[in-house]
């Protein structure tokens, strides 16, 4: 044992009055702060934000967001990323819609071992939150007017086998284990959502954090549960709010 790391541990078990003044004065430093003077140290946040977020707009519009765009096939005039740029594995075709706002900790993946490219398809006025996680086996649609909060997963492909063997050697998953996920207009899906792979998600349901979906959900649904079922019609109420714009307009 280093001496260093003795005397560490002969302060913090503080059984002589040496140890126990050198542990109070160690406290005293690393909890030690200037008296708070409300106007100034308010303003020095106010200011500390502002800057903050300068820095992270002239990134998003200079760095950020050219480098994402890069990557995508089909491209929008217009989209927002916030908190960096998503990570990008795999072989993959994107396309995303106007409007959308995309968390920089999403995660998006394409099976490597699929017959073809796989494509995910993002439509317009969708968000996309915080560490969610996009696994494109076959294909990933996502309509206009999505809302997928954070930690949510899109699991088109599950990354192994069946088979304990074929795992151990390191063999992909099969044909069968992948699929489309379809997500229709106006889905909203909660905190922490599990999506699997071949679901599809009619339009304007809403699904309840935590939920595991494994099978189609019909549209105008509030759903949720491990696995997910149908909790509830979505009222005329409910619904309105998630109308797409190509529906308020066609009934002006």
């Amino acid at each position: 044992m280093s001496a260093a790391l003795a005397l560490r541990q002969w302060v913090k078990a503080r059984q002589h009055p040496l140890a126990r003044f050198a542990y109070a004065l160690a406290k005293g430093f690393s909890s030690a702060a200037v008296p708070v003077i409300p106007a100034l140290h308010g303003t020095l946040y106010r200011l500390r934000g502002g800057a903050l977020a300068l820095v992270a707009n002239v990134r998003r519009a200079l760095w950020d967001t050219p480098l994402f765009l890069s990557q995508v096939r089909q491209r929008p005039r217009r989209v927002m990323l916030y908190g960096g740029i998503p990570l990008m594995m795999g072989p993959l075709d994107i396309s995303v819609g106007e409007d959308c706002r995309i968390s920089g900790q999403t995660t998006i993946t394409g099976r490597t071992s699929a017959r073809s490219t796989p494509r995910l398809i993002i439509g317009s006025n969708c968000d996309i939150g915080w560490q969610t996680t996009l696994a494109v086996g076959t294909a990933i649609r996502i309509g206009n007017n999505v809302r997928i909060a954070g930690r949510a997963f899109l699991a088109g492909y599950p990354g192994h086998p069946l088979d304990a063997a074929a795992r151990a050697a390191g063999l992909p998953e099969s044909d069968s284990q992948c699929g489309d996920i379809i997500l229709e207009d106006d889905v909203w899906l909660a905190t922490n959502v599990s999506v699997s792979a071949g679901v599809t998600i009619g339009r304007g349901t809403i699904v309840a954090a935590g939920s595991v979906v494994t099978k189609d959900l019909p549209a105008f649904v509030l759903a949720g549960g491990v696995p997910a079922r149908v909790i509830r019609p979505l009222q005329a109420g409910d619904a309105a709010p998630f109308a797409s714009k190509e529906t308020s307009d066609a009934n002006a």
